[in-house]
């Protein structure tokens, strides 16, 4: 992608705290299970219990517009039509480690997806550049054009980004992300969780759900049940890309009664 992209381009930019540097290749496997202080007095105190209204809410509010986007319309659904492989490119074994843990934990928890790492670049329709902070301006440059990554630097300063291109039926057919390596455990898997949920359909932001991981006022680094309800509500089979906002609520009713039960299992709630 360039300056010149194409008017299917969506795009969208979130800001994150910096964290302490740190680097600790060993902490891969512990950090995604939440045994990262940072997260687990975050998962501690997680609120799991919605009503319908507030579920709903936070979906209508994140599936449809885009908090940044440089053309085409933002007012139908948009998510992949098929299986998703992503591909990591870096030199960072434990980074890359720590990233398809994630899209693991995306896989068990989001009903009817189908989502897993990819052996190539060419095996896959989800990007994952890692790259070190000093490296971030110039990648956003070779992705977007020099104009246009000056413009998001002076406005937004990004500390990760993602945005995806559609056809012409609102399918998402290839997601770039973007995250840095090298400003600790906590940020690299508060960005990795949201900027690939993010990348997978839900590409708007809101300040106005406090619950939601895509409100730049909230960082989680793991994937909250509030956004297990939003990704399995836009992945059923039932919500079709391109649809309209009247049209998801008419099915909404149905479909949310399936996603509350299949959420509830996979997190052992409790009734």
């Amino acid at each position: 992608m360039s300056a010149l992209n194409p008017p299917s381009l969506s795009l969208r930019i979130a800001l994150l705290a910096l964290a302490a540097l740190t680097g600790v290749p060993d902490t891969a496997t512990m950090a995604v299970a939440g045994e990262l202080p940072a997260i687990a007095s975050r998962q501690r105190a997680e609120k799991k219990s919605f009503t319908d209204s507030e579920i709903v809410e936070g979906f209508l509010k994140t599936a449809f517009g885009a908090e940044y986007h440089l053309a085409g319309r933002v007012d139908r659904i948009r998510k992949f039509d098929g299986p998703v492989r992503v591909f990591a490119e870096s030199d960072r074994a434990d980074r890359k480690t720590q990233l398809a843990k994630v899209v693991a934990d995306i896989g068990t928890r989001v009903q009817h997806l189908d989502i897993a790492m990819a052996g190539s670049s060419e095996a896959a329709n989800v990007r994952v550049k890692l790259v070190r902070d000093r490296d971030l301006f110039r990648t956003i440059s070779s992705f977007y054009g020099a104009e246009k990554a000056r413009e998001i630097r002076t406005s937004l300063d990004p500390q990760c980004l993602s945005g995806f291109r559609k056809n012409d039926n609102f399918e998402i057919e290839h997601s770039d992300v973007i995250l840095t390596v090298d400003n600790g455990d906590f940020t690299f898997l508060d960005c990795a969780y949201e900027e690939l949920l993010q990348s997978l359909g839900p590409i708007n932001d809101t300040t106005s759900v406090p619950w939601t991981m895509f409100n730049d006022n909230v960082s989680m680094g793991y994937f909250d049940v509030y956004d297990q309800y939003i990704l399995n509500l836009l992945y059923d089979p039932r919500i079709k890309p391109g649809m309209t906002v009247l049209e998801v609520k008419a099915v909404l009713p149905a479909v949310l009664t399936d996603v509350r039960a299949w959420v509830r299992r996979v997190n052992d709630l409790k009734e």
